[in-house]
């Protein structure tokens, strides 16, 4: 079998904060997300938004629905789907056309369509197709964006470790989306924290792909309330789900880069409750 799959169901803050560090662990971090060969799937109650990897090697992979949780023919039947790859050169063939997608590359893919396949150009330098899926109440096209194309923000300061570029690639400035959006930070030479001074979004919930990091490095995730957080030590291609009234901020022991997918009710990116670093407790 080509598809794995995990279910998980959505815990609130009060729940959350009674947690030891396992706990936390099985909850929000996604971990093996990238095994050759095969998609793997978390499936999370947070706006039923799916995380998963794709990583073809010598033969290609089609995506095939999950019968137990989508209760539909084709995957993407009642659901969208974004893809950002990073890892080498590969292909993604949606009811028949094709698409080159090379490092930092995404593919938007619409509500409706019935035939999707990934392979790689070069077995001993495989694709790695990180996937975001969320349900979608209206088909929009299937849409290359390259790293180019992308919005992109400078921010930060040397002074405070975060210089960084947002590259907002699947948002609504550059693409139609029913509510799946997705973008990718990279974290300047000697800068580590991401998303500092933090915020939350009640509107809609997030995930967060850590990559380019080397194997003897590490992030350390925070989440929770402004009032009492938590956090978790995550690994190269390991992501964390991030619910809707959780900060999301990231210091590592080296800079790095990430995916953020986000969905929900709002579209609007600066649409978030934002908090002075005085008040994280």
């Amino acid at each position: 079998m080509t598809l794995n799959f995990e279910n998980r169901y959505a815990l609130g803050p009060n729940e959350t904060k009674n947690l030891d560090t396992k706990g936390l662990r099985d909850n929000f971090l996604i971990e093996n997300l990238f095994q050759p060969g095969k998609i793997s799937f978390t499936y999370s109650h947070y706006d039923r938004f799916m995380v998963g990897g794709c990583q073809p090697i010598e033969t290609a992979i089609t995506l095939e629905t999950i019968d137990e949780l989508l209760k539909m023919p084709n995957f993407l039947d009642r659901r969208e789907m974004g893809i950002i790859n990073i890892g080498g050169n590969g292909k993604i063939i949606v009811d028949g056309e094709e698409y080159e997608i090379a490092f930092k590359d995404a593919l938007y893919i619409g509500k409706g369509a019935k035939s999707v396949q990934f392979s790689s150009k070069d077995a001993t330098n495989p694709a790695k197709f990180y996937l975001n899926s969320t349900p979608a109440h209206q088909a929009y096209p299937t849409r290359k964006v390259t790293k180019q194309e992308a919005n992109q923000i400078r921010l930060g300061t040397v002074e405070n470790a975060n210089k960084r570029t947002i590259n907002q690639i699947l948002l609504h400035k550059n693409i139609d989306t029913c509510q799946l959006q997705m973008g990718l930070t990279e974290l300047d030479l000697g800068s580590v924290w991401n998303t500092m001074p933090v915020h939350t979004h009640d509107r809609r919930m997030e995930a967060y792909l850590y990559f380019e990091l080397d194997s003897s490095q590490a992030v350390s995730h925070f989440m929770g309330t402004i009032e009492e957080t938590r956090h978790i030590w995550v690994k190269n291609e390991e992501a964390v789900l991030s619910p809707p009234w959780s900060i999301h901020s990231g210091a590592g022991t080296s800079n790095y880069s990430f995916i953020w997918g986000m969905a929900g009710e709002n579209l609007d990116y600066d649409d978030m409750d934002k908090y002075e670093i005085s008040a994280i407790k």
